[in-house]
């Protein structure tokens, strides 16, 4: 661990940075404060918490405080036995990490509701959005597969019924005399969840409740949290805690709001729930310290190593989850050695990297213009026999892509072609496409269609995000019909690649116009890729005052304000030549500091900027 936080030193490497620490004796005291991005230390208060505690402050400088008195190992750290039960109910948030068009997006960890559309058609795949918000806080080489579940017939029987609300499906059921055990709602529950049709999982667990069909126990009152979290918000999900039974109300719980605050970018929120955790003595495990990583890691990477410091004193040892985010994180630094060394630091401890980690590092060697280092990382992954590491080639066939390689991406497509797999032909059409070969994209999409009976719209988005980043507007029009003569149901990642298509093409405000209608007449949420590639348009133009409603639209869509739409924001003052007042009080009331760049972007936006000219004028 020590090793580890070593590695995530900005002494030695750039990206994380830890505190000035003091300790005294039996009673440590450790006191981090953040001012304007600089780590100082600062006169503890006079009430000092007996666990560790963070403080997420919104006042001038974002302030950031850890403090720690009396520091305690937890044998709580490791998960315990109960924890393999959530899987039935927690089934995206225990599945392993699956392979987009980005290879391995890591920032796409956090589960949402809406990021992905409704898979209704069993294919036997698993979705290609599977998010692992849990590290299952095992050894690595233990870690399972989610169990495969029996067909559902009342599964099938609330998903035909769209238009009727799942209590009516349910009444029906049971009027007709149809069987309703404890298995046939869990493996609704389980598909319903797997297709992230929360809303109706919601539903079931409500009734199933209110009829006394089940006792409820953790686990179950936990599921329905997770539900009402996705589905009706954070602030609704905390009303519903305080109905919980106290005996019910455990570690379990209060993890699970963490991580949909997690899912919600509401740092303030998560650090409270973090905190409230604390001073209701409950076990911290590994889930929620990785919870705190993934937060920093898209909100703070100065935090990161304080977060680390911490799993240290309460001995919380990292998992290949843990280890995943902080490579990803180096890596999107640009911290080539940084990433290179936390990894050997895993291996260290005894962890060795497995293919999604290989892909990650793969990732960033191309990035950061390694194609050598890149190609012999793909190489091992590869094993030299790719009968028995097949499971690689959805994460290789898109990194040789990017490469160029089209020699090593038709081996590879030769060798699945023979009998393919969902994952593989999606992962070859966004090879084909990066290598701009058109035709031997829609090829693999035409033996897709062959194949499998009835494709879904995340299936189709494959083929439509080629033809958008070719900018391939007519025949993306095509396929978009041919998606609707096949009764292929339209959400977030469609809409996502339609928008895109209309703005390579140019046409911006036809996009904009998608994006509207889509939320006109759908409940569920569009991709944050979709607004943010309208609004960059925007900026770029100099359109202040359609970027500035792009920019409100995402909050009314639910999205917390994070330094991306600030810079995108910024960005547009600065082609508009126009100053942008209170920009950095906006920035403070959502809890966010200038960095380095958004700071060089206000600079030259400052309505109170003077200069030498300025002042002879004056």
């Amino acid at each position: 661990m020590l090793a580890l936080r070593r590695a995530c030193n900005p002494l030695k490497f750039r990206g994380f940075s830890v505190g000035t620490s003091r300790a005294c004796c039996a009673k440590s005291e450790i006191v981090f404060s953040y001012i304007e991005g600089k780590a100082t230390v600062v006169e503890p208060p006079q009430l000092v918490s007996e666990r560790p505690r963070f403080y997420h402050s919104t006042n001038i400088g974002s302030k950031f405080y850890l403090e720690k008195h009396g520091f305690a190992s937890q044998a709580g750290a490791e998960s315990s036995e109960s924890d393999d039960d959530l899987e039935d109910e927690f089934s995206e948030l225990e599945t392993p990490i699956s392979v987009n068009e980005s290879v391995v997006n890591v920032d796409q960890l956090i589960s949402e509701p809406e990021l992905s559309d409704d898979d209704t058609n069993d294919i036997g795949e698993p979705s290609q959005n599977a998010l692992e918000l849990s590290d299952n806080e095992t050894d690595p080489a233990e870690k399972r597969l989610p169990r495969k579940k029996a067909p559902s017939e009342l599964f099938k029987a609330i998903i035909s019924a769209p238009g009727v609300s799942v209590h009516s499906v349910l009444d029906k059921w049971v009027a007709e005399g149809k069987d309703l055990d404890q298995l046939e709602i869990s493996n609704a529950m389980f598909n319903l969840r797997k297709r992230r049709l929360f809303g109706r999982a919601l539903q079931l667990s409500e009734w199933v409740e209110a009829n006394k069909r089940k006792d409820f126990d953790e686990r179950d009152y936990a599921s329905r949290l997770d539900l009402i979290a996705k589905v009706r918000g954070l602030q609704k999900a905390e009303v519903y805690i305080e109905k919980i039974p106290k005996s019910f109300k455990g570690e379990v719980i209060y993890r699970t709001l963490l991580a949909n605050c997690v899912s919600a970018n509401n740092a303030k929120k998560a650090v409270e729930v973090f905190n409230k955790m604390k001073d209701l003595e409950l076990p911290i495990t590994l889930f929620s310290y990785n919870q705190l990583l993934l937060l920093y890691k898209r909100h703070d990477k100065k935090k990161i190593a304080d977060v680390l410091l911490l799993m240290e004193k309460e001995n919380a040892k990292p998992s290949l989850f843990t280890y995943i985010l902080l490579i990803d994180t180096k890596g999107q630094s640009n911290d080539i050695a940084g990433m290179e060394q936390i990894a050997e630091t895993m291996k260290a401890e005894g962890i060795e990297p497995d293919i999604k980690t290989q892909a990650i590092m793969a990732r960033h060697y191309v990035s950061g213009g390694l194609k050598e280092k890149a190609e012999i990382v793909l190489k091992e992954m590869e094993g030299g026999n790719l009968e028995e590491h097949r499971w690689a080639c959805q994460f290789m066939l898109p990194l040789y892509g990017t490469l160029g390689k089209a020699d090593e991406v038709s081996r590879l497509w030769k060798f699945c072609k023979k009998s393919p797999r969902l994952d593989e032909c999606m992962a070859a059409i966004e090879a084909w496409g990066q290598l701009k070969k058109i035709p031997e994209a829609e090829a693999v999409f035409e033996l897709m269609s062959k194949t499998w009976k009835k494709l879904s719209a995340k299936h189709y988005s494959a083929l439509l995000k080629v033809y958008a980043n070719n900018k391939m507007l007519s025949k993306g029009k095509d396929l978009i019909k041919q998606m609707g003569d096949s009764g292929c149901r339209i959400g977030p990642l469609t809409w996502d690649a339609l928008i895109k298509l209309y703005v390579e093409a140019g046409e911006v405000e036809k996009a904009d116009s998608i994006l509207k209608k889509a939320v006109q007449q759908n409940q569920m949420k569009p991709m944050f890729s979709s607004y943010m590639i309208i609004m960059e348009k925007y900026a770029k133009k100099g359109d202040i005052h359609n970027a500035e409603k792009m920019f409100h639209r995402m909050r009314q869509a639910g999205y917390q304000a994070r330094s991306k739409q600030f810079q995108t924001l910024i960005q547009a003052y600065i082609n508009a030549k126009a100053p942008c007042y209170g920009m950095r009080e906006r920035l403070k009331a959502d809890g966010l500091f200038a960095n380095k760049a958004m700071a060089a972007q206000l600079s030259q936006v400052d309505a109170f900027k003077r200069t030498v000219v300025s002042d002879l004028l004056d």
